[in-house]
């Protein structure tokens, strides 16, 4: 059921003009969250272009498809650009980002009816419960489709997160797979120095989650990862990916530090991201 299957070559191409978008959109309101939205690039395009089954004539209760909840939701750059160009609204919309009255608010809602989206994010710690939640409803309605979820590393600081982590297992929530992307960055410093993690494997492994690592910005290691966790779901375990990208990835002065976390590029760092995001056939907004 999904619209689209591409070759890693496409995927490829995809994802720069994704980019692309990201950096244009947050630098033309001179606000948004570019650094965690490039380098989770690689994984939206993934899902949305090969591995998820879902319509783009979008129904809020997403019966008979996978669904994909974003928990970090200050990454809406990235989502917004991956459902424009998967096909659920026009391209010519992400100019809007951020605007008054604007549907691509700064962290994604529910009130304007934007296609794609599920539930206001952004309020971290939230969206690992919410995908559960539509896991097990997928369960009761005997519905054989995954439900998809991305956190930030940052936000695995929220309680809220590890009484999830505790849940899911426990009620052989297993048709659902979580993936934590590793950056190592946030908004105050790198995670080590906010609040170190610890080892994060063995962590969800005594919880009870068949763990597998992942290298988000390579797809030739990302998508045979998601797809060997599309394999483990249905065996009683919640499956979890520990990805690991680079803050920034695809553009050399962003990459790996928290100074992009939250800020816009000026008119020379646009045009000079720009340069290095190169497209065969550009197709900006």
């Amino acid at each position: 059921m999904n619209p689209h299957n591409k070759s890693t070559e496409e995927l490829k191409q995809i994802a720069s003009q994704v980019r692309r978008d990201i950096v244009r959109m947050v630098h033309a309101v001179n606000s948004g969250h570019p650094g965690g939205s490039l380098g989770c690039t690689d994984y939206f395009v993934s899902l949305y272009f090969k591995v998820m089954n879902y319509s783009t004539d979008f129904k809020m209760d997403g019966q008979g498809e996978d669904l994909f909840f974003l928990s970090n939701g200050h990454i809406s750059p990235v989502f917004y650009s991956t459902l424009a160009r998967a096909g659920f609204f026009e391209v010519s919309e992400l100019a809007t980002f951020r605007k008054l009255n604007s549907r691509l608010q700064g962290h994604p809602a529910t009130e304007e009816g934007l296609p794609g989206i599920r539930v206001a994010s952004g309020s971290l710690g939230q969206g690992l419960s919410v995908a559960i939640g539509a896991a097990l409803a997928k369960k009761l309605n005997n519905d054989p489709n995954l439900v998809y979820v991305l956190m930030g590393d940052g936000e695995l600081d929220e309680g809220q997160v590890w009484e999830a982590i505790m849940f899911a297992p426990h009620n052989k929530v297993d048709n659902l797979i979580a993936t934590v992307d590793l950056n190592g960055q946030q908004i105050d410093g790198s995670t080590d120095e906010v609040l170190a993690h610890g080892d994060l494997r063995k962590k969800f492994d005594a919880f009870g989650w068949h763990v597998l690592e992942a290298d988000g910005n390579n797809f030739e290691t990302l998508l045979p990862a998601l797809e060997e966790a599309k394999a483990a779901t249905g065996k009683g375990k919640p499956v979890l990916i520990l990805m690991n990208t680079e803050m920034g990835f695809g553009v050399d002065f962003m990459m790996g530090s928290h100074k992009w976390h939250g800020i816009a590029p000026n008119d020379e760092q646009l045009q000079i991201a720009l340069q290095q995001l190169s497209v065969e056939a550009a197709s900006d907004y």
